[in-house]
Order: structure tokens, then sequence, then C-alpha cells
């Protein structure tokens, strides 16, 4: 079977992340790095390697991708709620204001 037709034939029920999800991805992301960083630095700096040091916050940056990347389940736990279209239409849409800016007064010096 050829790649393309098995992308055709999967069809995820939730293809985005909701908003929580993104923000609990990035908050893993940001910890998981500077963790990483830190446990590396500090057994490169006790062991004196500089390689050593490297290979640990290398392995985090392959973990920390493997974790907050793919679209895992616990990211999509709070999905959007979004209005039926015959819904949409009972509300009334907001009308645009005119801008401040068009209303310029010249200014005399």
């Amino acid at each position: 079977m050829k790649l393309k037709t098995v992308f055709l034939l999967h069809k995820p029920q939730h293809m985005m992340m909701d908003w929580q999800g993104q923000k609990l991805a990035e908050q893993l992301m940001q910890i998981m790095l500077f963790s990483f960083a830190a446990v590396g630095f500090l057994t490169g700096y006790v062991l004196g390697s500089f390689q050593m040091m490297i290979l640990i916050y290398a392995g985090g940056v392959v973990l920390t991708t493997l974790v907050t990347v793919p679209n895992w389940p616990f990211f999509n736990r709070h999905p959007l709620k979004w209005l039926d279209p015959s819904e949409a239409e009972k509300h009334p849409k907001p009308q645009r204001q005119q801008a401040a800016s068009s209303k310029k007064k010249s200014s005399k010096k």
C-alpha cells in the first residue's frame, strides 16, 4: 500500500493540539531542556568531560522532542467546542468600528 493511500485512509479525530495542550507542551519543553542542560553541565564539570556534557544535553533534546512534538492524547484533554452553523447564525456578529486615525485633525505649527 502506498504511503499516500495510508494518509488518505487515516483520518484522526483531532488533528491539532488544544490550547491547554499547547501550553503544557511549552512548559514541558522548557522544564526538560533546562533540566538536561543543568544535569549535563554539572556532570561534564564533575567529570571534566565536554563530550559527556554535550551527549547528555543532546539526549535531552531528542527526548524532549519525542515528548513534546507529537500530538499525544494527553495534549487533547480540553477540545474546543465550536458552535453549529445554525446556532452561530442566531448570534449577532460584531460590527466594524471606524478607526480614529481616519478622523485626524490637522495641527498648526
